[in-house]
């Protein structure tokens, strides 16, 4: 018997203990990540209980009807213990249409959690979504390096990582977000005419809470900052969540010595390096160029898929 409780602050220690010791424990689910932009989504995570025992979370927020896992966060979808075993996700997912049709929510969107951020196989929510008639709404092309057998760089990615050694860029871990997501934002604005989701508050606000899983490298060249990367590192991969690279940078090779840099440092200590999606407007369009770049570091494509379910 699943009963369904929607999260309020009384379950924090056991949901973040939860996703802690889960099959995907990935920091930014903890609430005190998942609630530094509450003010900007309205909260409707769950948790699945099987009689007295707690055996999966659904982070998500809902609007207009709609409910999503999570509208604030690049995927989402069900935290499952280790024990927790296809049939205990099949009576969840039973469990979670009724209670929405009761709560008159009309759409269910989940964004599932990529397989390289799982610890051991964690699919067990695709098959009773689509038996519901959930079908593949969107699906994002992400760029991964498996570092325990990469692909070989090109000649050209070689070429400007000599360059940039030549022209004594230097790569070191930095504390310095303010002036990071200033370029970060000249950069987004000149090419996409948009800017970071996050602000250099946010940032220090959360590497505050998280610091060993929220940290950042710089690229110098005269005493100025050409090129920086944000890296969110989970247990088994680390995510590149911005890139940042000014016309110097792209001329002398700095973004390409700092990918080369924390490629080195990565691996041996993880399993994956993801540099994130290469699709735009929702997954429609791709970015050839983009998706190219990553490719040339010996990355190779992941999708992110999203579910769409109308009750």
């Amino acid at each position: 018997m699943i009963r369904i409780f929607q999260y309020t602050q009384e379950f924090h220690d056991i949901w973040d203990d939860f996703i802690d010791r889960s099959k995907s424990p990935m920091f930014m689910f903890h609430r005190n990540f998942m609630e530094y932009h509450a003010d900007r989504f309205t909260d409707f995570s769950l948790l699945f209980y099987d009689d007295d025992k707690l055996v999966a979370l659904l982070p998500a927020s809902v609007q207009d009807g709609v409910l999503c896992s999570h509208g604030g966060l690049t995927y989402g979808g069900f935290f499952t213990a280790p024990e927790t075993k296809q049939h205990h996700i099949n009576d969840c997912v039973d469990a979670l249409i009724t209670y929405l049709h009761d709560r008159k929510i009309h759409e269910f969107i989940y964004k599932s959690v990529p397989y390289i951020y799982h610890l051991i196989p964690a699919e067990e929510y695709l098959w009773p979504l689509l038996q519901h008639g959930a079908n593949l709404w969107r699906s994002d092309v992400a760029s991964v390096i498996d570092l325990e057998n990469p692909q070989k760089m090109s000649k050209g990615r070689k070429a400007q990582i000599a360059r940039a050694r030549r022209e004594n860029v230097s790569v070191a871990e930095s504390e310095d977000f303010e002036n990071f997501i200033r370029l970060e934002n000249q950069v987004l604005w000149q090419h996409h005419q948009t800017k970071a989701v996050h602000t250099a508050a946010e940032l220090v606000l959360l590497k505050s809470r998280f610091p060993e899983n929220i940290r950042l490298w710089t690229a110098m060249h005269g005493g100025q900052m050409i090129a920086g990367a944000l890296v969110f590192i989970y247990s088994n991969c680390v995510h590149t969540q911005y890139l940042a690279a000014n016309e110097t940078a792209r001329q002398i090779g700095g973004l390409d010595l700092l990918i080369k840099h924390l490629i080195d440092y990565f691996q041996g200590k993880k399993k994956w390096f993801d540099f994130g999606i290469s699709t735009e407007q929702n997954g429609t369009v791709f970015n050839t160029g983009l998706c190219a770049q990553k490719e040339s570091f010996g990355a190779r494509s992941v999708a992110y898929n999203f579910y769409r379910l109308e009750l």
